[in-house]
């Protein structure tokens, strides 16, 4: 029996798909977005992270639950009757690909039921081979929805910005396009790292490629997770930088945000 590691669940969920979610945030992620808002997330359960701030089970801030994918339906469907609009449950994270046994589980057992399945990834796990490549496309088979954050369409940047290539992660968005799966596209706008209109561009030409896309969300910084960051003893290198402007995100708004 396969069991998954969740940091916490949101009964009322209104931003992480269609309609009123029941929404997972899985624990444990491998990326390290300099504007991350819940780094509490990032360790990863029977690993030691880089940063060893994240190495300790018994701060009560990077807690986590041990469940059955039986067990976390159970929980969700008890607010079934409140899933209007299309509503349902949504994975997030964390990076909830780096549970995707568990994930594909919880989703094929959610489908017997007619529940509307969406999965919100940073996509950094993806792989077109071996046997991780055969789990997604299985995984693929019980997702209705795909939530898609790029963090930055310039490679370089990318990975000044979390620390890893991005490549795989558009090759994601292609694959899904390519097969018929639904994708909402994410992208948070942060001054001085995002916030390049040739980037922005860029990206809006690569989200034109994609023939699945049905919306795109720019998501304005904010510094609300900060707390948990002086909790953790991990130092928030961004901690100067303002949210942006109204001007700021209607620009990037009026690029991404095809009518």
């Amino acid at each position: 029996m396969i069991k998954g590691y969740v940091h916490s669940t949101e009964s009322f969920g209104a931003v992480d798909g269609p309609g009123v979610r029941f929404v997972v945030f899985m624990q444990g992620c491998k990326m390290r977005c300099k504007y991350c808002h819940n780094p509490e997330t990032w360790k990863i359960p029977g690993e030691l992270n880089e940063n060893s701030s994240n190495n300790v089970d018994d701060n009560d801030i990077c807690s986590y639950k041990t469940v059955t994918a039986e067990e976390l339906l159970k929980q969700a469907l008890r607010y079934k009757p409140y899933w209007k609009n299309g509503g349902g449950i949504t994975v997030s994270g964390g990076e909830a690909l780096l549970q995707i046994d568990f994930i594909t589980e919880l989703f094929t057992l959610a489908k017997k039921e007619g529940v509307h399945t969406t999965l919100d990834t940073s996509g950094n796990p993806f792989a077109m081979e071996g046997e991780w490549f055969k789990k997604f496309k299985k995984l693929c088979e019980v997702t209705d929805l795909f939530m898609l954050d790029i963090k930055q369409i310039d490679d370089e940047k990318h990975r000044n910005l979390t620390g890893f290539s991005n490549k795989n992660i558009l090759d994601m968005a292609t694959y899904l396009s390519d097969n018929g799966k639904a994708m909402w596209i994410r992208y948070v706008l942060v001054p001085g790292l995002t916030d390049d209109e040739g980037d922005v561009k860029k990206l809006a030409e690569f989200i034109d490629t994609l023939k699945t896309v049905e919306r795109v969300e720019v998501l304005p910084y904010h510094r609300m997770g900060i707390p948990a960051y002086e909790k953790l003893g991990i130092d928030y290198v961004l901690k100067d930088v303002e949210a942006p402007s109204v001007e700021c995100i209607k620009k990037v708004n009026d690029i991404l945000v095809r009518k």
